[in-house]
């Protein structure tokens, strides 16, 4: 089963861009996974069991940081269509 997660991150921190990068960097060294970014949210695209464990792991190396929150959208189907304008 495919499956398309939104994530919203959020560093409770007085430096919080970096935090950010970070994780969508290590997210990004995972091959089976498509990764998109926007100004908003990153928008993670792949086999459920896969993203579901990729996320679990990078989620907790986040949560080093204190006061860290994560917002989740996840659907049981792949949403990642390229739309031609």
């Amino acid at each position: 089963m495919n499956t398309s997660v939104e994530i919203s991150y959020y560093p409770l921190n007085v430096e919080f861009i970096t935090p950010i990068k970070d994780f969508i960097a290590r997210l990004k060294k995972h091959g089976e996974l498509s990764v998109c970014t926007n100004g908003m949210s990153t928008q993670v695209f792949g086999k459920y069991k896969d993203v579901m464990t990729i996320l679990t792991d990078e989620i907790e190396k986040s949560f080093e940081l204190p006061h860290s929150v994560f917002i989740l959208k996840i659907i049981n189907a792949d949403l990642n269509i390229v739309v031609n304008e």
